[in-house]
């Protein structure tokens, strides 16, 4: 399991590239928040996790939880969940905003859009 990336993974990637195209600056990974977010939009005090939804347990066909060594991935996924929980708390107790994003969903360009779009406020034309 240490060969698995946390970090610059291809779904994060798609969400940063999107970002950009849509004209929104961020930061990544602020280790000074809980849960270290993926992406760190400060100017909107707004934070995006972008979970794989095998290690994070999502209710997709991706996410499904092996048949083997059960006892092992249900005790690893749930605190995963647990952790996920509570950094979204702790999170929304200072004050910011979180969207989850899940791999299944970077799939689809056009969706992952429009939810992004919907989350964040639009951007001001210069004038």
């Amino acid at each position: 399991m240490s060969r698995v990336k946390n970090t610059d993974t291809k779904p994060e990637m798609v969400v940063r590239r999107q970002l950009r195209q849509l004209g929104y600056g961020y930061r990544l990974h602020l280790r000074s928040l809980p849960g270290s977010p993926d992406i760190v939009l400060t100017k909107y005090r707004s934070v995006i996790f972008v979970h794989g939804c095998f290690w994070h347990g999502h209710s997709c066909s991706r996410g499904k939880r092996p048949s083997t060594r059960t006892e092992f991935w249900d005790e690893k996924l749930n605190r995963n969940q647990a952790r996920d929980a509570a950094a979204v708390a702790a999170l929304q107790e200072q004050g910011w905003r979180v969207l989850v994003l899940w791999e299944c969903q970077t799939k689809n360009p056009e969706t992952l859009a429009t939810e992004i779009q919907s989350f964040l406020p639009p951007i001001a034309p210069n004038a």
